[in-house]
């Protein structure tokens, strides 16, 4: 990935200009966005994952911005044992027009020829960035864990996070150590990320996935 370069300080985009590099990236998934829940009128504004539809992304967020929509795709996994599994996953990272963006993400185990093998790890959190570039990510999951993170966008393109405090329930894994995340944008536009984790006084790989935009 580049090095940060000051022309490209996330805090100097324009928002209009952003919105339009973000739709000229990804101009096939322009006229897709999240179904509406439909299920009664609420006085807040719906959340979105599409830059040109719903409420305008926050001004505080546009050092996130290239995030929003959602993404689906298929990684890497190690379970309990250290063994390797390939998932599926779809993510979704949305706004109401707050300081803040949704993170919602869907797992699902896949099979040696590709094929889907049932439900795995959700997780389901919020993404905050600071006027001086500080990000804070907060999730929990489905296997009982509640994680903070913090970090700073390692580029225009990339953010690094690191856990500064990793909870785990009674039922959950109680060998996860913390972690590292990087979530970035690859030449091809794809998303990137990848999780390690602190083992036996190592980081060694947890997760990882590349990632297509099919909404927004």
């Amino acid at each position: 990935m580049n090095e940060t370069h000051p022309e490209n300080d996330p805090k100097k985009l324009d928002g209009n200009q952003a919105v339009n590099q973000a739709a000229e990236a990804w101009k096939d998934a322009a006229g897709r966005n999240i179904p509406a829940i439909g299920l009664g009128e609420t006085p807040v504004p719906d959340d979105t994952a599409n830059l040109r539809q719903g409420p305008s992304l926050h001004d505080a967020l546009l050092g996130l911005l290239p995030l929003v929509g959602v993404w689906q795709g298929e990684g890497q996994g190690h379970d309990a044992k250290g063994q390797e599994y390939s998932f599926g996953q779809q993510l979704i990272i949305a706004h109401d027009g707050q300081e803040y963006l949704t993170f919602s993400s869907r797992t699902w185990r896949l099979d040696s020829e590709g094929q889907a093998q049932g439900p795995d790890v959700r997780e389901t959190g919020f993404w905050r960035i600071s006027p001086s570039d500080d990000i804070e990510m907060t999730y929990t999951s489905s296997n009982g864990i509640v994680e903070i993170f913090y970090g700073e966008p390692f580029n225009e393109r990339a953010w690094s996070l690191q856990s500064a405090s990793t909870m785990v329930t009674e039922t959950g894994p109680q060998a996860l150590g913390p972690g590292k995340r990087m979530y970035g944008l690859m030449p091809n536009n794809n998303l990137g990320w990848v999780d390690e984790r602190l083992v036996d006084g190592e980081m060694r790989p947890y997760m990882s996935a590349e990632l297509t935009r099919v909404a927004g």
